[in-house]
């Protein structure tokens, strides 16, 4: 389990306690929850003159899942990980829905509006929903680990490879560049561009070898626009010939090959694109921000052979990285839902109209999403239960706990333990 954060009565982050302290604490009634993910205690005194040791934070952004943990870098010890899973996909999907139905009403010529003109001009900066989400999910949780934690720094996975090091390998100023991260960086991005098979044969699953498209012997570069993947066979049997005449009897190939190799660093570029607006979004907080490259993340997490996993990742980026203790640690699984939907009308299955949604979503002090604990000590469902509810203004609640859906609870029985913030959490 991760550690446990704690607060002043001031709200002063202190350093993160052991769970077995917090135990104590509560038992003693010197601290109470303030908050269940992640786990929080608040002191019922002031601390003013408690030290307190400055954590960094460590941020891998992945196109559905991004890694998040805290670090001591004087330690190495990790005081927190998490998992914070995207709901990019659903608001594509959400608004290619909403495309669908707005053109149908068009050709119906049932228009509730007036067309638009020249409104649709997008600002500087502008990125697609679905991937300002990340974004503003990620920046929503460096904000509430700030209020937590005493975070002193920020590290970022900057690029997935380290383009200008690919483009000119025999750029100079950087001792790493020149020893073995470099294979890394390239191998990685080389594997990633050809789909990682053989492009002379397609085989897959085999071990690679980095081969030049132009041969070196009659002039070819080490640019990773004259580098592709190979198997030893094909390798070998290329040698030092030409790939048009290695080729010519697969023109199709070849065609295909030289427009690979020339296809620019685009792709890798785009993935990248919400990494730098992310970029500018932790410098608006002021504190010193570290970036290094996927090539570099995996040289270090194999050096000290930890296991592939989106926190690991995260914990490995950049180059200060110590040796990680990460004795005992079990992230937090967070997967972002949304606050809900505005429609009002419900549909069936059919897309006609079944049934009108209210405005009110707080019933009896609670509302659906929020994860509350049910004690029932009468009637056919006596039992404890703990899940998120599902609100009704009747006042009979339904519960989704890990055994199932629980029907027809009443909210006298009901205690919140977690409000509703637009996420859901596991271990």
């Amino acid at each position: 389990m991760c550690k446990v954060f704690i607060l002043d009565t001031d709200k002063r982050p202190l350093n993160p306690i052991h769970s077995a302290q917090a135990r104590q604490l509560l038992r003693n009634k010197k601290a109470a929850v303030v908050r269940r993910f992640p786990f929080t205690l608040i002191l019922k005194e002031s601390r003013p003159n408690s030290p307190v040791s400055p954590l960094r934070l460590k941020i891998d952004p992945g196109a559905k899942t991004t890694g998040i943990v805290l670090v001591d870098d004087t330690t190495g010890e990790v005081v927190f990980a998490a998992e914070l899973k995207h709901r990019g996909f659903a608001i594509r999907d959400a608004l290619t829905s909403r495309r669908q139905l707005r053109r149908s009403r068009r050709a119906r010529k049932t228009r509730y509006r007036a067309p638009r003109f020249l409104n649709r001009i997008r600002p500087g900066g502008w990125l697609a929903p679905s991937l300002q989400s990340r974004i503003e999910n990620i920046k929503t949780w460096v904000e509430k680990l700030r209020k937590l934690a005493s975070i002193a720094a920020i590290s970022q996975e900057l690029v997935r490879f380290d383009m200008q090091l690919m483009r000119n390998p025999e750029i100079q100023g950087e001792e790493y560049q020149q020893g073995t991260l470099a294979g890394y960086e390239t191998r990685e991005y080389l594997l990633e561009k050809w789909g990682r098979q053989c492009a002379y044969c397609g085989i897959k699953d085999v071990p690679f070898q980095i081969e030049h498209i132009h041969p070196r012997a009659k002039g070819g570069g080490n640019s990773i626009t004259n580098l592709t993947l190979s198997c030893e066979k094909c390798n070998k049997k290329k040698g030092t010939q030409d790939i048009k005449e290695f080729l010519k009897k697969d023109p199709s190939r070849l065609e295909k090959i030289l427009k690979q190799a020339k296809r620019p660093l685009a792709d890798a570029a785009a993935v990248n694109t919400t990494r730098l607006a992310l970029l500018e979004v932790l410098k608006k907080t002021g504190l010193p921000v570290e970036t290094g490259s996927g090539g570099l993340t995996k040289f270090t997490r194999n050096n000290q052979n930890l296991p592939k996993t989106h926190w690991l990742d995260a914990a490995c980026v950049g180059k200060s990285t110590p040796i990680l203790n990460i004795k005992g640690i079990k992230p937090l699984l967070i997967t972002a839902n949304g606050h809900g939907t505005r429609q009002m009308c419900g549909t069936d299955k059919f897309g006609f109209p079944s049934r009108h949604r209210t405005n009110k979503q707080i019933h009896f002090g609670f509302q659906t999403g929020d994860i509350i604990k049910a004690v029932v000590t009468s009637g056919k469902k006596v039992g404890e239960y703990v899940g998120r509810v599902l609100c009704r203004a009747t006042g009979s609640f339904d519960i989704a706990t890990k055994e199932g859906r629980i029907t027809g609870i009443s909210h006298k029985y009901c205690s919140a333990t977690h409000k509703k913030d637009g996420y859901s959490y596991r271990f």
